[in-house]
């Protein structure tokens, strides 16, 4: 007789949550993403604390970018290095770098000796290993568990990762207000400790289904995703949402600092809602069996650029918080979806070097839209330029909408001209 608590649990995750290693690494998972989603707004917060008034918007831009993007330099200058290491190494050595130089951002700040060149360089170096890390990470998840499995686990995993914006952002908007967004930045450092020590001290099963990456395998990691059609055209389609997306960490600081006038409380509220309707809206779809991945992914595309449209005119404060939190509940399932595929596509023992192409491609996007961000802002203010990047990716959607259409027209015209098989 099944218990009235595992009723309330979907068929889904029930294995999943059944697997004791899985149930330690959400554990340590969980308390990381808790540090980055303080980190949300932290580490604008603190460029804006740091920043004279003319160039905040630059310095801001500069430091969320710097907070992603030389993960892509991790990948391409040490991946000679490091594709040589298992899933369970890469992602001790992403937590190592980043709990050591986080950690080393109040250490500067309490001593007076935190610059804005200085800020920018210890959060650039912190995610050098970002795009091997989070390869280790779905890596290990996939030598963990059956193909079966995979959706369910990588749902829960990037669910998490949106529940701890729930928290995150909350905590971070009130310790930025009455303390300093630097110690904010300290705590998240104690996160990634805390995760490299849980990681170093789980004994993962030995899998012969997905094996450590080889040399010509990471070598040839972007030319498997361009032998893949489908792949490649998931994959940008969300480089580009990816780098729409990058100005609105620019700008929604800053349109609740200038636009809005209000403290960091609201920041932390908008991230704190965003990150509650990502967990509904990532939880909904992952119990789900099946899903048609296109019709889903342009029409989260679609949806979240129609949310953003509200912050581009002068409407009531309440109303861009609730299309922000509506944002959220449509984003939520698109990177566990976009996961999957590439684990279900991809031959097994290839699978941490796409991972790994994959993080490094989609690393460049949303830093180089925050990048972009900084100079947008400073040009057309905080609320244009969320309300133009929710136009643009709304443009986006209808492109690939387009595309698709067409692709399936003339599939359907080659289906229908086609000889008949003989019998």
């Amino acid at each position: 007789m099944t218990s009235p608590r595992r009723r309330l649990v979907p068929a889904a995750y029930r294995p999943v949550l059944g697997n004791r290693v899985f149930r330690k690494l959400i554990l340590g998972f969980g308390v990381s993403y808790l540090g980055d989603g303080m980190s949300f707004v932290a580490v604008a917060w603190l460029a804006i604390e740091l920043a004279p008034q003319a160039t905040v918007g630059l310095w801001v831009g500069g430091a969320v970018a710097a907070y992603t993007l030389p993960g892509v330099v991790g990948v391409l200058v040490l991946g000679r290095r490091l594709r040589r290491l298992p899933a369970k190494r890469l992602l001790l050595a992403d937590n190592i770098v980043r709990g050591v130089f986080l950690g080393a951002i109040p250490l500067a700040w309490a001593t007076g000796l935190l610059t804005l060149p200085l800020y920018v360089v210890l959060l650039a170096v912190s995610s050098l290993l970002h795009a091997w890390g989070s390869a280790g990470k779905y890596t290990i998840l996939a030598e963990l568990l059956p193909d079966e499995q995979r959706l369910a686990a990588n749902t829960l995993v990037s669910t998490l990762n949106f529940a701890a914006t729930i928290a995150g952002p909350a905590i971070a908007g009130v310790l930025v207000t009455y303390v300093s967004a630097a110690l904010v930045l300290g705590l998240d450092a104690l996160t990634y400790v805390f995760l490299a020590v849980l990681i170093a001290r789980i004994r993962l099963p030995q899998s012969g289904h997905v094996e450590v990456v080889d040399q010509a395998a990471a070598r040839g990691g972007l030319a498997l995703l361009r032998s893949h059609p489908e792949l490649l055209g998931l994959l940008t389609l969300t480089w580009f949402f990816n780098l729409l997306y990058g100005p609105v960490e620019v700008a929604l600081p800053l349109h609740v600092t200038n636009d809005l006038q209000a403290p960091g409380t609201l920041l932390g509220l908008y991230w704190m809602l965003f990150g509650i309707g990502a967990v509904l809206g990532g939880l909904a779809v992952g119990a789900l069996r099946q899903l048609p991945l296109w019709p889903v992914t342009v029409g989260i595309v679609v949806a979240w650029g129609l949310a953003l449209l509200p912050f581009g005119f002068d409407v009531p404060t309440v109303v861009t918080v609730a299309c922000f939190a509506l944002g959220g509940a449509i984003y939520g399932p698109f990177v566990a979806l976009s996961v999957t595929l590439m684990q279900t596509k991809s031959p097994p023992q290839h699978l941490a070097a796409m991972l790994a192409a994959r993080s490094a491609v989609l690393l460049t996007a949303a830093p180089l839209g925050t990048a972009l961000g900084g100079p947008l802002t400073t040009a057309l203010g905080p609320r244009a330029t969320l309300g133009g990047s929710g136009l643009a990716t709304v443009v986006l959607g209808a492109v690939a909408c387009v595309l698709l259409l067409a692709r399936r027209r003339n599939r359907s015209g080659i289906e229908k001209h086609a000889p008949p098989s003989p019998t």
